[in-house]
């Protein structure tokens, strides 16, 4: 009987080791679970990046950028556009990991018409929308009937028509918002024609028109000079400052702010100045 007894304590005691053992590696498994949802895949901190911009004169300025990185341990691989619609497709499929060519205006107008999940993470520049001409030393010398240029993107057709409108040539109906059309015209009491043409053409058009509502980026890549601006928008408070932007849910990611940080010190600003010869201006 003594025997029996002491087989079924062995038996029971090896059926109680093995199920604390299972239980243990239960709640271990559990554990580890629990550590992989506090950080998911992709929230480690990146040290080498993608950054999609313009073409042209920010490639000067990101040069720097990207020294101003190195010394912060971050590396910044910068991937040129010759198109305003591409970096926030490229952003948006992950192809990048941030951008920094657009203001917030053309970024709700992109999320409008394709979902996108981008949000601004730091300003960068505004470069102050002008009226150019090259046939007439102001606004009061435009004569009735004159043919204004304006880009056609939505965007930007309606802070153009606002510059027009601060200078008294047109009046849109109450109510307006930033994305105003030609439609949106209240008033013309001078009778001036717009004519919608792509924002990179308008610029070159200025001498076959009586004037044009420039992007001042465009303006400086088609010779137009501060001389040949007849009239501009006013700065302060101006929701039109680019600004470097990131898939949304990255935002908060330490990169991001090394990135921004990368940008937003007086190097850069420095090299923009001599870039862009005060046509812009640093928005940080």
């Amino acid at each position: 009987m003594t025997e029996l007894s002491n087989a079924l304590e062995r038996l029971l005691s090896s059926r109680i080791t093995r199920r604390l053992g299972l239980a243990a590696f239960a709640a271990s498994t559990v554990l580890l679970a629990g550590v992989a949802t506090l950080s998911p895949a992709g929230a480690e901190d990146k040290t080498t990046v993608k950054v999609g911009i313009m073409s042209g004169e920010d490639e000067d300025v990101w040069r720097v950028v990207v020294a101003e990185g190195a010394k912060r341990g971050l590396t910044i691989e910068t991937v040129i556009f010759n198109d305003y619609t591409q970096p926030n497709e490229a952003l948006e499929r992950g192809e990048i990991d941030a951008n920094a060519f657009q203001h917030k205006p053309y970024l709700d107008s992109q999320i409008q018409a394709h979902g996108y999940r981008i949000v601004p993470v730091g300003f960068t520049a505004v470069w102050p929308i002008g009226l150019y001409s090259k046939k007439h030393a102001s606004v009061a010398e435009l004569p009735e009937g004159a043919v204004i240029g304006v880009p056609n993107d939505p965007s930007n057709e309606g802070r153009a028509l606002r510059v027009l409108q601060n200078e008294g040539l047109i009046k849109l109906k109450d109510g307006t918002g930033i994305l105003a059309t030609t439609a949106d015209i209240a008033e013309n009491p001078k009778n001036v024609e717009i004519k919608e043409l792509d924002a990179g053409i308008v610029g070159r058009s200025v001498e076959d028109l009586d004037a044009a509502v420039v992007n001042t980026d465009w303006a400086l890549k088609s010779g137009l000079t501060p001389e040949d601006r007849i009239a501009q928008e006013p700065v302060e408070d101006n929701p039109y400052r680019n600004f470097i932007a990131v898939k949304e849910g990255s935002e908060n990611e330490p990169w991001v702010k090394t990135l921004v940080a990368s940008y937003q010190n007086e190097a850069v600003r420095a090299e923009f100045d001599r870039v862009y010869k005060g046509t812009g201006l640093s928005a940080y």
